[in-house]
């Protein structure tokens, strides 16, 4: 079959087409996918230029996100038969096989059924970013109904999906985006306060929409000086969740500590780096909630490019040029 594989650890030049073996079932319980289509996140990028995980297992095939059909399965597999169309995040940080490829494996606990008004190209463009939303937002965050909230980099990959939860979830959003296409999408999307944080003080902002207050939670894509002054721009006792690593000054902490805020970390990807077989399967479940969320037209996905799965270093240069708005993907047809 052919694959993609992080040859080593570098810049794109290192993602190599090759002809592989077809993998094998690694388990009884186990499902061979024949992918349609593989979702490229900035993690992607991250492990492709610093393989953190498994740095003594390269090459590896990349990729968490996929879609595709089941094309075999394992004697105990009762989930799934053959010809099934399914999606699923797995895989794809060094250690099991990722969806750059034709084909990949799973466990068949991992896997959801894929949304049946939903592209396989489109289906693979939302595991991994539908579970960091969720988790950051329902799990993390306790977001409810009436509560306010202030999602950054609100036309990214996790912000836009991010978005359409919070408003399915009955919350006031404000958003932070860069330009007006984008402010054009965050609003279409459910967002009341759009502030384009370029040529505005998102903090002041939020303040004066929250008549002083602050918002009951801010979701923080951005990370960085962002991170750090979405304190001021969370209400006393509020919470700051941010999908990356923060460093806080101990005047920072201080000022979190003041203002009684909690603050939470959200990294889908530990319970594969942790190999917790329960918590994967939470997760296949919010896929599905997802699913049901998509179906119902209460929740999509923005593909901004779709690409051969032969290109996909042009994916990940695009990646990391910045500025995404929603996803990109590589297709195997």
């Amino acid at each position: 079959m052919k694959a993609v594989l992080a040859t080593a650890a570098g810049g794109p030049e290192v993602l190599q087409q090759q002809d592989i073996p077809l993998p094998a079932l690694p388990s009884p319980h186990h499902i061979r996918v024949k992918l349609a289509a593989a979702g490229v996140n900035p993690v992607d990028a991250k492990l492709r230029a610093s393989p953190a995980y498994h740095p003594d297992k390269l090459p590896a095939i990349l990729g968490c996100d996929g879609a595709g059909v089941v094309e075999s399965i394992g004697s105990a597999v009762r989930r799934f038969k053959v010809g099934d169309e399914v999606f699923f995040c797995n895989g794809g940080i060094g250690d099991e096989p990722g969806c750059y490829a034709e084909y990949t494996t799973l466990h068949e606990e991992y896997c959801a059924a894929k949304p049946a008004n939903l592209s396989p190209a489109d289906a693979a463009a939302l595991p991994l970013v539908l579970i960091t939303a969720w988790e950051a937002l329902v799990e993390r965050a306790n977001v409810q109904a009436g509560q306010t909230l202030l999602i950054h980099a609100a036309a990214g990959g996790v912000g836009h999906v991010a978005l359409q939860l919070a408003h399915h979830l009955g919350a006031q959003i404000a958003v932070t985006v860069g330009d007006e296409k984008k402010a054009g999408l965050a609003h279409g999307l459910g967002a009341e306060k759009i502030i384009r944080y370029r040529t505005r003080d998102f903090v002041q902002e939020t303040l004066d929409w929250t008549g002083g207050k602050g918002v009951n939670a801010v979701f923080d894509t951005v990370g960085g000086e962002t991170f750090l002054r979405s304190l001021d721009a969370a209400r006393i006792g509020g919470k700051v969740v941010s999908i990356l690593a923060t460093a806080m000054a101990q005047a920072d902490v201080q000022k979190a500590r003041l203002r009684n805020l909690s603050l939470c970390y959200e990294l889908m990807l530990t319970p594969q780096v942790l190999n917790l077989h329960d918590e994967q399967v939470r997760q296949r479940r919010i896929l599905e909630h997802g699913a049901a969320l998509v179906e119902k037209g209460k929740l999509g996905v923005l593909v901004a490019h779709r690409l051969p799965l032969e290109q996909a270093a042009t994916a990940h240069r695009l990646i990391e040029a910045g500025g995404m708005t929603g996803k990109i993907v590589l297709t195997m047809d």
